[in-house]
């Protein structure tokens, strides 16, 4: 039972986990990274800070066990030299209290010495972890400025990738059917293109229709320029207008039907005024007669 409860609290956890991740924002992820990463550089400086804050009071004990050396070195010895000065004086009871001080300071600063080295091998490894500290801190400050300096980037590219996503769902939507009974996109180009395509050659041929008309205008009028100006010429070289053409065809066909009658009338009368001419003429006189 204990055994089946423990699956399953993992499998929700990581199932929680898991959707939190889908639907979390980035940028709010992004934000608490840095702040994690501020939070921990703190931490790092706080404990940097007690390795150094070591090293100085081990600095600072050792500086007081060495001038305490100091001075019982000097002790011991003023008590060696009062202890030798009462010897010379025959002073029995003050050679041994100045030999017995000089004793106790003698053995105060064997502890003291003992006390020193111990204090010296102190400081040394406090200075190496406090090195060790300020260089972990130069490091992760240096990370931190990185991580900061990223932020903007990974900003501008999380606005770029969501403005990409966008324009892609809209080309998806414009290239896909929205429903049964509503056409696509590219069907409503295709049909817009055929209105178009049929309106244009529409157009194309009434603009063809409309300059055949005006050649044929433009011909005539040319001809009825050409006209007159042979009608001019006519006028100037003093000839007859040319008759119009449904004229001069009515003329030839008149004169074609009436041409034989004219003739066979006018022969008789033509005889008769040759013989009158012939008669009114003259004799000839005869030159010999002159």
């Amino acid at each position: 039972m204990w055994k089946a409860f423990k699956r399953w609290w993992k499998y929700t956890v990581m199932r929680t986990n898991k959707s939190l991740d889908e639907r979390a924002d980035p940028k709010i992820q992004l934000e608490q990274a840095i702040q994690d990463a501020q939070e921990q550089h703190r931490r790092l400086k706080e404990q940097a800070a007690n390795v150094i804050a070591n090293q100085k009071q081990a600095e600072m004990r050792l500086n007081r066990s060495m001038e305490e050396y100091e001075r019982l070195n000097a002790n011991a010895r003023q008590a060696i030299l009062m202890a030798d000065e009462a010897q010379r004086g025959n002073d029995q009871q003050k050679t041994q209290e100045y030999t017995a001080a000089a004793e106790s300071f003698a053995n105060r600063l064997i502890t003291l010495e003992s006390e020193v080295e111990q204090g010296k091998t102190m400081v040394l490894q406090a200075s190496q972890a406090a090195e060790q500290a300020k260089a972990a801190v130069a490091t992760n400050a240096g990370a931190l400025q990185k991580k900061l300096g990223e932020r903007q980037k990974l900003l501008s590219q999380l606005d770029q990738a969501k403005m990409q996503e966008q324009m892609n769902t809209a080309m998806a939507q414009l290239n896909e059917a929205v429903g049964e009974d509503v056409p696509t996109f590219n069907e409503i180009r295709d049909k817009i293109e055929a209105r178009y395509a049929k309106a244009k050659s529409s157009a194309e041929l009434t603009e063809a229709s409309v300059e055949s008309n005006m050649l044929e205008i433009e011909q005539a009028a040319r001809n009825v320029e050409a006209q007159a100006r042979l009608a001019q010429i006519r006028e100037q070289l003093g000839l007859a207008p040319a008759p119009a053409a449904g004229e001069g065809q009515a003329a030839v066909s008149t004169t074609a039907a009436t041409g034989g009658e004219l003739n066979a009338s006018t022969e008789p009368a033509a005889e008769q005024v040759a013989s009158t001419e012939a008669e009114a003429q003259p004799a000839p006189q005869n030159q010999s007669t002159n």
